[in-house]
C-alpha cells in the first residue's frame, strides 16, 4: 500500500492552493493513504484548512518557532524525519517546493522526480521535458521512498468537505543555525498570487517601457487578476523577474490568461499551456500566440486594451 506525505505550502495563515492540487495528484495513486504535513510556528488554522481537503486521511502539525519563515534548510530535516514510514513524499513544483524538496531528497539519500504531470501507477509517472514539447514516462525504484514535486498546473485543486484528524508532532531533530531569516522585502500589490490566480493579465516587450506597462496593471485590477510578463519584458526592465511566466519563470494554469503584446515564443508557451482560456492581443496577425489562443484580437494594443477595459464597465 502506498502511504503519501504531502508537504503543505502556506503563508502562516492560509493554505496555498498548490497543496490541494498535490492532493489531487496523490489521489490518483490507487489505494493510497494521504497525509499532509504542516510546518509552521502556529499552524492550527492552516492545519484545519488542510484537514478539510477531500481525500486527506490525517494532518500532521509540526509547530516550532523556527518554522515561522519557510527556510528550506530548517524545514528539510523535519520533513525527512517525519517521512519515516511513508512510501512517497510530495511537494508542489512552486518556488517553495523547488527550494525545499531537493534538500529532503538529499537527506533521504534518494533522487528527486520533478514536475509530475500524470500518474500511471504507484511508481510510474509522466513529466514534461524539452520545454514541454515532449512527455517522458518515468518509473521510479520501488525499494526507496519516492520524493517528487507535482506540476500543479496539471491538476485541479481537491475539493473541500473532508474532516481529517489533526495530530501534533515533533520531529525532534537538531535544526541548522547556518541559515537564518534576516528580513523580507517585496512589493505589496494587493493582487492575487501569480502562481495560483484564476485570472492573469500578462504583457510583453511590445509595451515599450515600464510606463507602458501601466495599462496591464489597470486591466488586471479591473479583472481582479494577477499580473505576468514575458521574459523579453523582464529582460528589458519593464517589470521585476518575479512576474515572469514561462520555461524559466512561473508555470501557471489560470482559468483566463490574457496575453498582451506577447508573440508566443515556445519558452513562454511552456508556462501557459494548461490555461483554460487564452486571449491574445497583438498587432502581428502571424504571431505564434494566435495558434493557441481561444480568442485573438489583431491590432494596436494601446488602442484595444483601453477599449477592452472600458467595456468591462
Amino acid at each position: 500500500m502506498s502511504r503519501i506525505l504531502i508537504v503543505a505550502e502556506h503563508d502562516g495563515a492560509k493554505l496555498n492552493p498548490s497543496t490541494a492540487k498535490c492532493v489531487t495528484c496523490a489521489k490518483q495513486v490507487a489505494g493510497a493513504s494521504i497525509d499532509v504535513l504542516v510546518l509552521a510556528a502556529d499552524g492550527a488554522s492552516v492545519a484545519s484548512q488542510a484537514a478539510a481537503l477531500a481525500g486527506v486521511g490525517k494532518v500532521l502539525l509540526a509547530d516550532n518557532p523556527a518554522n515561522a519563515e519557510p527556510l528550506a534548510a530548517v524545514l528539510a530535516p523535519q520533513v525527512a524525519k517525519l517521512a519515516a514510514g511513508y512510501t512517497h513524499v510530495f511537494g508542489p513544483s512552486t518556488t517553495y517546493g523547488k527550494d525545499l524538496m531537493p534538500r529532503v531528497a538529499a537527506l533521504l539519500e534518494v533522487g528527486q522526480l520533478s514536475d509530475v504531470m500524470a500518474v500511471d501507477g504507484p511508481h510510474a509517472f509522466k513529466r514534461p521535458i524539452y520545454a514541454g514539447n515532449a512527455v517522458l514516462s518515468v518509473e521510479a525504484p520501488q525499494d526507496a521512498v519516492l520524493v517528487a514535486t507535482v506540476r500543479v498546473a496539471s491538476f485541479e485543486a481537491a475539493a473541500t468537505g473532508g474532516s481529517a484528524a489533526v495530530e501534533k508532532v515533533d520531529a525532534g531533530v537538531p535544526l541548522p543555525t547556518h541559515t537564518r531569516f534576516v528580513s523580507r522585502s517585496g512589493a505589496t500589490t494587493g493582487r492575487p498570487d501569480l502562481q495560483s490566480a484564476a485570472r492573469v493579465v500578462a504583457g510583453g516587450r511590445a509595451l515599450g517601457s515600464a510606463d507602458g506597462f501601466k495599462i496591464i496593471y489597470s486591466l488586471a485590477d479591473k479583472l481582479g487578476a494577477a499580473v505576468g510578463a514575458s521574459r523579453a519584458a523582464v529582460d528589458a526592465g519593464y517589470v521585476p523577474n518575479d512576474l515572469q511566466v514561462g520555461q524559466t519563470g512561473k508555470i501557471i494554469a489560470p482559468e483566463l490568461y490574457v496575453a498582451i503584446g506577447i508573440s508566443g515564443a515556445i519558452q513562454h508557451m511552456t508556462g501557459i499551456k494548461d490555461a483554460r482560456t487564452i486571449v491574445a492581443i497583438n498587432k502581428d496577425g502571424e504571431a505564434p500566440i494566435f495558434e493557441v489562443a481561444d480568442v485573438g484580437l489583431v491590432g494596436d494594443l494601446f488602442a484595444i486594451v483601453p477599449e477592452f477595459e472600458k467595456a468591462l464597465g
